[in-house]
């Protein structure tokens, strides 16, 4: 069997999955055309129609089921035993695909994948960045990375252990002239960065202290949709931002911004890694997780 026939068999499991030529395309990390171009090939090739297709829904025709309940199972088998060749390597190499929050990333870029990247130069990580929560097995993931308390229940995670909290900070210059907000409510009175949401809401900033909760929908000369935006913004006296503390522990050390309301910013869930449970997993993803639970333990 031909690679370009596993990469077709392997198109018409995906559409059959997606329901849709182009969320299969963006799995499958091709274009639209050239999955339906292949997808025709395969159809002239069979001798048969797998797919119903229409400008708004695709469907398997009854020749296509059964196509599928017959190839779907072989196409498992098959790559198990691929994965189960690729976890005898010696030297692990390969591509690795993880999504993540940014600032999850962020936190764990330089201690954890750069060096991972250092140690095996033969292994490729695809990292992707997303406000939203995404669902690894269906978009083609091996990797989340995630606060814990938003892992899903079907998953395995493997928390980081890094200390994480959010954090208020502002330029020195901005606070000798206007003060310190000493409570969550103070910040009405004071000028600040607001910050858009992925699905364009804005934020409210969030507190917590001795069982109390509050939210607070500050005002300001200037809306960002991005932290490190909000973290320049701040260093040059706009206003208050809010921002994790992992992105300011920096400029915070060398006195370039200065952390207010600490006491109200508690500790988050700490960072997880997470994955389904996977059977020979290839050499590049054991050694990656080798290297998680190095970074994990060093940080508990």
């Amino acid at each position: 069997m031909t690679r370009s026939v596993l990469a077709d068999l392997d198109a018409v499991l995906g559409i059959a999955r997606q329901g849709s030529f182009r969320a299969a395309a963006l799995e499958l990390g091709m274009s639209t055309t050239a999955l339906s171009n292949a997808i025709a090939k395969l159809e002239q090739r069979l001798g048969i129609r797998l797919f119903n297709r229409t400008t708004r829904s695709v469907s398997l025709t009854d020749a296509g089921k059964t196509f599928v309940e017959r190839v779907g199972p072989a196409m498992t088998d098959i790559h198990d035993a691929m994965l189960a060749a690729q976890s005898l390597q010696e030297t692990p190499t390969g591509t690795l695909r993880i999504n993540a929050f940014a600032s999850a990333a962020r936190e764990v870029m330089a201690p954890l994948i750069l060096l991972f990247l250092r140690q095996y130069p033969r292994v490729h990580i695809d990292l992707v960045t997303e406000g939203r929560l995404v669902d690894i097995v269906a978009a083609g993931f091996d990797l989340g990375l995630r606060p814990a308390d938003l892992v899903p229940s079907d998953m395995i995670a493997l928390p980081l252990g890094r200390e994480r909290s959010n954090a208020v900070v502002a330029s020195p210059d901005f606070l000798r002239t206007h003060g310190r907000p000493l409570v969550p409510a103070d910040l009405y009175r004071f000028r600040c960065i607001r910050s858009r949401l992925p699905n364009n809401a804005l934020f409210r900033w969030r507190f917590e202290k001795d069982g109390s909760a509050v939210q607070i929908d500050v005002q300001g000369a200037i809306t960002l949709d991005e932290s490190s935006l909000v973290k320049i913004a701040a260093q040059n006296g706009i206003g208050l931002g809010y921002v994790m503390e992992a992105d300011v522990r920096d400029d915070i050390g060398a006195g370039r911004l200065v952390r207010v309301l600490e006491d109200w910013t508690p500790p988050l869930a700490p960072l997880a890694l997470y994955y389904p449970g996977r059977k020979n997993p290839p050499a590049a993803f054991s050694a990656f997780m080798r290297a998680a639970r190095e970074f994990a333990s060093a940080n508990s």
